[in-house]
C-alpha cells in the first residue's frame, strides 16, 4: 500500500519517486539543526540579526544559484507529473504574478496601483524567470515590498505624535482581500491612519492613557519592521515558488529546506532536543513551555519566562542570539540525541541586567504529546441513568514513517495509540465512543485506512484515481474489530483530507454517526518530492515539492472534493463556509464521481438520524450554553458580512459594554474564560512564520466559537501581554466547557438509550453488534 499524507495545507506520499518527507513546523521545540548551506548561500543569505532592535530594511535581497536551479527542476516535475499539469507559459505567468502579489500584500496595504503598473512588463515574464534561471524579477518585486513596508510603518509611527478625533462618524474596512489597490499615496495613508486610529481606540477602551498607548504602539510597529527585517532569500524564494505552485492548484506547494526539515517532526511526533517551547518577545527568545520529563525539566534550572541570549555547542564559545529570528535560535538549540548544548539564560523573574545563568544539558528524544491522541470520558445523566461516552481526540493522523520503514517495534502511529486507548475505554466500560476530529487537517493516508480498520471487519476504505485514470483501492485487510460497539465521529470545517476519508468510510459503512458541520472538502492526494536529488553536490539543498498526484474517492463512488462530508447530525455552523474550505479556492478541482467499490455496509443508521436530530434540537433550544454559543457565532458572522468597524468611541464603548454584560452572565455558568482572536491589528501577527509576508489586517478564515466567556479586549497582541497571564488565560480557555463536545456526547448517549430500549431497532441498524451488556460496555466477538 502506498503511504500518503493528506493535509489541508500540506501533504505527503511515499512512492517510488519520493523519499521519506517532512511537514512545516508550527512550534519552536528544540531539534536537529538544518544541514549546512552551500558556500554561495552563506554569502548571500541574510544572517541572523545582531543586537539591533530594528534592523534596517535592506531592499536588496538576491537569489542564490541553488534557488534558480531548484525553481527550474520544480517546474519540470510539475509540468510532467502533476495530477492536472498546466504549461509554464505567459498565461501561467500572469497567474503567478497575481498570486505573488496576493501572497505579499493580500490586504492591499503596502503597494499602490502605480507599483503594480510599474511591474506590468513582468506580468508575462515569470515563466521566463524560472526557465532562464534568473529570479531577479520576483526578487525585485519583493525588494519594493520591503521598501513600501518600511514606509508604511514609518508613517504609522509618525501618526502617534498627534491625536485622533474619536467623535467623528468614521468606519474602517476589516478585510481588504477583495478591495482594489489604493490609487495614490494619499489613499493608502488614509487606510493606515484608520488602522492606527483603531489600534489606539482599542487600547483607549481598555483604560490605557495616551502616553502608554503611544509607547505600546510605537514598540509594536517597530517590532513589525524588526520581523520583516529578519526574512531572508530562502523566505522570498519560498513565497515566489508557492505563488507558482498554488497557481496550478491549491494544495501544491514548495517547501524550502528548513520548512521541509520540520515536516518529519510533525508526522512522527518526536524530536531530538532539550524540550522547550520557545517564543520571540521583543529581541529575546523566551521559554514558553518546559516539556515534562525533558532534559530542560530535569535540569531544574529552566523555567517559563526565562530568556535565552546565548547558545553553545559542547564546550565551544557562546553564540549571542539576542535579536535573532526564532527558527535560527531553534536550529542552534536542537541537535542529535546524546550531544551537549549550553544556554546563556537571563532568569525570567529578573530584569535585563540580572545575573546570567549557564545551563548545560544533554539532548534527548522528546515526544510531542500535545499532538497525540488523548482520551476522556463524559458522563451523561438523564432520568436517573448515567451513560459513559468515551472520547478520543485526534489532532492529526501521525505516523513515524522512517521508524515504520526500518521495522522499529514501537514506531509511533495514530492507529496504535487509538487502539491502545480503545482497550482502556473497554475497561472503563464506556457505552459509546466518539472520535473527535475537529480541526484535524489530515495526515497519513495509511493511518486513515488502518484507523478505519479498528471499527470495521475487512474491506475497502478509500479509492484513488491517478492522472492516467487508473483507480486503486486502499483496503483494511486485518480481520476483526478493536471496537464493535456504537460510535460517532465529530467533525467541523477544519476536518480535512485523512479526517474526511475516515469520517466518510465510517458513514458509508453505516458504522457510526457523523456529527458536526460540513468538513473542509479536500479530496486530493499529494506526494512530497525531494528536489535535492537533482542538486549537483551534497551541500546544495533545493527543498521539496508537495504536488497533487491523485484524487481520492469514497467507497460509494463520490468524493469529498469541494463538498466535504455532510454530517448525519448537524450542529450549528461556526464557520464562514464561503471563505474557509475547498470551495473558497478559485482553482480547486471539481467534484466528480466514479464507480463505487464493492463493499458490504456494517449497518444502516438512517432510522436513528431523524429522532436523534429532533432530540438534539429540542435540547439545545433550552440550553443556555448553546444559546450563548449561537449568539457568538451570529455576532462574528454579522461582523464579517458587514466587514466594517466603527471608529467612533461612543459607538465602540457601547458595543464593549454590551459584550462585557453578556460575558458576565456566562462566567459563572461556563466556569472559564476563552481566548478570542484579537481584532485585526495594523501589523504582522505575533508568531514568526517562515516564508510568510506580514499580513496585518487579514481576518481569520475560521470563526472560532468561544468555549467560555469571551475575554475582554485589552487592545494588546499576544506577545505584548504578560507571559504568565497569557498562559493562564489559555489554560482557562482549554479547561472551559466545550459546548459542542458535550452536545455530541449527549447525542451518543441518546443513541445508546434508543438501542438499549428497542432491541429490534438495534438489530436492524447495527446487526454486527453481538450484544450490549447491562454494565454498559460493548462486548466484542473478535478483537484485533
Amino acid at each position: 500500500m502506498k503511504k500518503h499524507v493528506l493535509l489541508a495545507a500540506m501533504a505527503f506520499a511515499m512512492s517510488a519517486h519520493v523519499v521519506t518527507a517532512q511537514p512545516e513546523k508550527s512550534a519552536a521545540v528544540a531539534t536537529p539543526p538544518a544541514p549546512a548551506k552551500p558556500a554561495d548561500s552563506a554569502k548571500s543569505a541574510a544572517k541572523p540579526a545582531g543586537k539591533s532592535a530594528t534592523p534596517a530594511i535592506r531592499g536588496d535581497m538576491k537569489p542564490i544559484a541553488a534557488q534558480t536551479q531548484a525553481a527550474l527542476w520544480a517546474s519540470r516535475v510539475l509540468g510532467r507529473y502533476h495530477y492536472s499539469p498546466v504549461p509554464l507559459d505567459d498565461a501561467m505567468s500572469a497567474k503567478i504574478f497575481d498570486k505573488y502579489f496576493e501572497g505579499l500584500d493580500g490586504e492591499k496595504l503596502y503597494f499602490v496601483q502605480a507599483d503594480l503598473d510599474g511591474f506590468g512588463a513582468l506580468r508575462t515574464k515569470m515563466d521566463d524567470a524560472i526557465n532562464n534561471e534568473d529570479l531577479s524579477a520576483p526578487f525585485s518585486i519583493y525588494n519594493l515590498y520591503q521598501k513600501r513596508f518600511g514606509e508604511r510603518m514609518a508613517y504609522a509611527r509618525g501618526l502617534l505624535k498627534g491625536t485622533f478625533d474619536f467623535a467623528s462618524e468614521e468606519t474602517m474596512q476589516l478585510d481588504r482581500e477583495k478591495a482594489s489597490w489604493a490609487k495614490s499615496e494619499d489613499e493608502i495613508q488614509d487606510l493606515w491612519r484608520k488602522r492606527v486610529k483603531n489600534d489606539w481606540l482599542r487600547l483607549k477602551l481598555a483604560g490605557k492613557d495616551d502616553k502608554s498607548i503611544r509607547e505600546t504602539l510605537d514598540k509594536r510597529y517597530e517590532n513589525y519592521v524588526n520581523r520583516i527585517g529578519k526574512l531572508n532569500n530562502e523566505d522570498v524564494f519560498q513565497m515566489f515558488m508557492n505563488a507558482y505552485a498554488t497557481a496550478i492548484e491549491p494544495h501544491t506547494n514548495y517547501l524550502g529546506p528548513r520548512s521541509a526539515d520540520n515536516f518529519d517532526i510533525a508526522m512522527r511526533l518526536s524530536l531530538e532536543g532539550i524540550g522547550c517551547v520557545l517564543q520571540s518577545r521583543d529581541d529575546y527568545t523566551v521559554i514558553r513551555e518546559v516539556v515534562p520529563g525533558s532534559p530542560a525539566e530535569k535540569s531544574g534550572k529552566l523555567k517559563v519566562g526565562d530568556r535565552i541570549v546565548g547558545v553553545a555547542q559542547g564546550n565551544a564559545p557562546f553564540t549571542d542570539v539576542l535579536g535573532w529570528r526564532l527558527d535560527d535560535v531553534v536550529a542552534l538549540v536542537r541537535g542529535e540525541k546524546g550531544t551537549t548544548v549550553r544556554l546563556d539564560v537571563i532568569p525570567g523573574d529578573g530584569g535585563v541586567d540580572a545575573k546570567h545563568v549557564s545551563v548545560s544539558m544533554v539532548r534527548n528524544k522528546i515526544s510531542m504529546e500535545e499532538q497525540a491522541a488523548k482520551k476522556s470520558i463524559i458522563k451523561v445523566k438523564e432520568n436517573g441513568v448515567e451513560r459513559r461516552i468515551g472520547v478520543i481526540a485526534l489532532p492529526t493522523f501521525y505516523q513515524d514513517f522512517e521508524g515504520r520503514r526500518k521495522g522499529e517495534k514501537d514506531f509511533r502511529s495514530a492507529t496504535r495509540d487509538v487502539e491502545r486507548i480503545l482497550v482502556e475505554l473497554k475497561k472503563d466500560k464506556v457505552d459509546n465512543v466518539l472520535i473527535d476530529l475537529r480541526n484535524n487537517g489530515g495526515g497519513s493516508l495509511t493511518e486513515a485506512v488502518e484507523l478505519t480498520g479498528l471499527f470495521i471487519d475487512k474491506g475497502p476504505v478509500v479509492m484513488q484515481r491517478t492522472a492516467e485514470g487508473r483507480v486503486e483501492v486502499e483496503s483494511d485487510v486485518k480481520a476483526g474489530l478493536a471496537w464493535d460497539g456504537p460510535m460517532g465521529v465529530l467533525i467541523n470545517r477544519g476536518s480535512a483530507s485523512a479526517s474526511e476519508i475516515f469520517a466518510a468510510a465510517i458513514q458509508d459503512y453505516g458504522r457510526g454517526l457523523v456529527i458536526g458541520e460540513p468538513s473542509f472538502g479536500k479530496g486530493t492526494v499529494q506526494t512530497l518530492i525531494d528536489l535535492d536529488r537533482f542538486a549537483p553536490g551534497e551541500k546544495a539543498r533545493y527543498g521539496e515539492l508537495k504536488m497533487t498526484i491523485a484524487q481520492f474517492f469514497r467507497i460509494n463512488g463520490g468524493t469529498t472534493q469541494l463538498r466535504g462530508v455532510t454530517p448525519d447530525i448537524k450542529l450549528p455552523v461556526m464557520t464562514d463556509l464561503d471563505s474557509f474550505g475547498e470551495s473558497s479556492y478559485d482553482n480547486a478541482l471539481p467534484w466528480v464521481a466514479i464507480k463505487p467499490a464493492t463493499y458490504m455496509p456494517a449497518g444502516d443508521l438512517k432510522e436513528l438520524v431523524a429522532p436523534l436530530q429532533q432530540r438534539h434540537e429540542a435540547r439545545i433550544a433550552k440550553d443556555k450554553d448553546f444559546q450563548f454559543l449561537q449568539e457568538d457565532i451570529a455576532e462574528v458572522l454579522k461582523l464579517r458580512k458587514e466587514n466594517v468597524i466603527s471608529l467612533n468611541e461612543t459607538v465602540r464603548r457601547k458595543e464593549r459594554d454590551t459584550q462585557d454584560a453578556r460575558s458576565k452572565l456566562r462566567e459563572a455558568r461556563l466556569g472559564g474564560t476563552s481566548v478570542t482572536p484579537d481584532e485585526p491589528a495594523s501589523g504582522p501577527g505575533s508568531k514568526e512564520k517562515r516564508a510568510e509576508a506580514p499580513d496585518p489586517t487579514k481576518a481569520k478564515k475560521t470563526v472560532v466559537a468561544v468555549r467560555g466567556a469571551p475575554r475582554q479586549d485589552d487592545g494588546l497582541q499576544a506577545d505584548e501581554r504578560n507571559l504568565q497571564s497569557e498562559l493562564a488565560a489559555e489554560k482557562a480557555a482549554k479547561d472551559a466547557k466545550d459546548v459542542m463536545l458535550q452536545e455530541a456526547a449527549n447525542i451518543l448517549a441518546d443513541e445508546v438509550e434508543m438501542l438499549k430500549t428497542d432491541a429490534r431497532m438495534a438489530s436492524r441498524v447495527m446487526p454486527y453488534m453481538v450484544v450490549v451488556t447491562p454494565a454498559g460496555g460493548a462486548a466484542s466477538a473478535s478483537v484485533k
